[in-house]
């Protein structure tokens, strides 16, 4: 069971293909572990039983009748529970929404059904995808060590992904919602360039932050999903128009040649020993391999966009929930509600003011990527912290504020970034490094992430 639990997407979808497996097959033996496993961990607010076998044995009936195959075809795929799935409620953590349920699926669910997928359920998230979970819903729990954090917002997709609840994950990253997980639970998780992913019928924390993108348990995984994911959509006006190249092509690329910058200073400071030896390790990994490892100075602008993340993300939460909040505040969590009510505090002199240094940030950026492939960093200044840590943190908090230092300043510049696990820490929670490449060179991650997991791939998992 756990050889096909944990096996590749790409690997079922091909034994699904070629008739080894059917999807029914497949799709059984994930809500039977779901079953086992689900009540524990969390990960599921949602699990569309009926509708994924439904799914499954239609998709079995195209492959015996010939029927075009999608990328995904037959493969169970997990999602956010932010994304709009037409006839299934889409709560985004909260209680005051959990009755809504749209009349139309989210570009990007709608993308994954085109390409065959399974969608066998919608996993928890903190409350609006902020970070904090609602106090009347359960919160996913970590599968390496459920005492410990699973990240936010994204936290049911980590889990999901990384327990074999799912052979990978939608999830959305504002201020490291992506990252976060992947990161605490040994996952790829991509945070793609900013309107390289649909947003459309997505509910937003902050639209100018909102990334949706890919949580898996390979690089290879993470580029086919983004394939079906990424490219324009009318209904979304910040989407790109810019063609969507062969991520699959990247895959085999070799490390060499490739240039790679390092700020010692920005991965260090702060930052707990086994955080920084994870990234000299790394480094020594692509040195060996022929990269060209060369040290930066990060953009000093960057400080204040992390101390002040939360400025900017509660006027624009504030504006997604006014059709909720104040009428219904009682209803709504201690930690949602405070950042709304920031949010309504915040002066427009003081939001463009953040606008204004975003965009100097990101030309700043910019001027680096052109002398340089990729920047590497931590995720966070610490690994899984335990969930008790966790528990009173509000991440507007000026005290707490630190913990963006790897994830914020790149959902404002709208740089893509990718979250690599690279082993496991003497306690057994994982390690993880976090490459960012120029802006709609998610090709150029997935060569660095491939060609990193050839040499010293991160195999182990949390649950047999």
């Amino acid at each position: 069971m756990s050889e096909l639990i944990y096996s590749s997407l790409g690997e079922v979808c091909a034994r699904i293909k070629s008739g080894e497996l059917s999807s029914v097959q497949v799709t059984q033996a994930m809500l039977e572990r779901i079953g086992k496993l689900n009540p524990e961990l969390h990960a599921y607010v949602m699990v569309l039983a009926d509708s994924a076998l439904d799914s499954a044995t239609r998709l079995d009936q195209a492959r015996t009748e010939g029927a075009p195959l999608g990328p995904l075809h037959g493969v169970p795929i997990a999602i956010k529970d932010l994304l709009y799935t037409r006839g299934f409620a889409t709560a985004s953590g909260t209680t005051v929404m959990r009755d809504f349920i749209p009349d139309e699926d989210a570009t990007a669910v709608r993308r994954l059904r085109d390409a065959g997928a399974v969608l066998i359920g919608k996993t928890q998230l903190t409350e609006g995808a902020f970070g904090v979970h609602h106090p009347d819903l359960d919160a996913p729990r970590n599968p390496w060590n459920v005492d410990h954090w699973p990240g936010v917002s994204s936290s049911g997709s980590g889990v999901a992904v990384s327990a074999g609840l799912a052979y990978g994950a939608l999830g959305s990253d504002t201020g490291g919602s992506i990252r976060f997980p992947s990161a605490s639970c040994g996952l790829v998780g991509v945070k793609a360039s900013y309107g390289r992913v649909s947003r459309h019928g997505a509910f937003p924390l902050a639209e100018s932050l909102d990334h949706i993108g890919p949580m898996t348990r390979s690089v290879a995984d993470a580029a086919r999903l983004l394939q079906v994911l990424a490219g324009a959509d009318p209904l979304d006006p910040t989407s790109l128009p810019d063609p969507v190249p062969n991520y699959a092509s990247a895959l085999d690329q070799p490390l060499a040649g490739l240039r790679i910058g390092v700020d010692w200073q920005y991965v260090e400071t702060g930052v707990d020993a086994e955080v920084i030896e994870a990234v000299r390790d790394a480094v020594a990994v692509y040195t060996d391999a022929g990269a060209m490892v060369t040290e930066f100075s990060m953009p000093e602008s960057h400080q204040r966009l992390v101390h002040e993340w939360a400025l900017t993300t509660g006027v624009e939460c504030a504006r997604a929930h006014r059709n909720y909040y104040p009428a219904r505040k009682s209803e709504y969590g201690p930690v949602l509600s405070s950042l709304i009510e920031l949010g309504l505090s915040v002066t427009p002199e003081s939001y463009q003011s953040l606008e204004a240094l975003r965009i100097q940030f990101r030309a700043e950026l910019d001027v680096l990527f052109e002398q340089t492939d990729l920047l590497i960093c931590p995720n966070m200044p610490a690994l899984a912290p335990t969930t008790l840590e966790m528990s009173d943190v509000s991440l507007q908090d000026p005290d707490r504020a630190d913990f963006l230092t790897f994830t914020a300043p790149f959902d404002y510049s709208g740089h893509p970034t990718l979250t690599l696990p690279v082993g496991l820490s003497a306690s057994r929670l994982p390690k993880s490094i976090q490459l960012i490449a120029g802006r709609l060179q998610e090709s150029t991650l997935f060569r660095a992430g491939a060609g990193y997991e050839r040499i010293a791939g991160f195999n182990q998992r949390p649950i047999p």
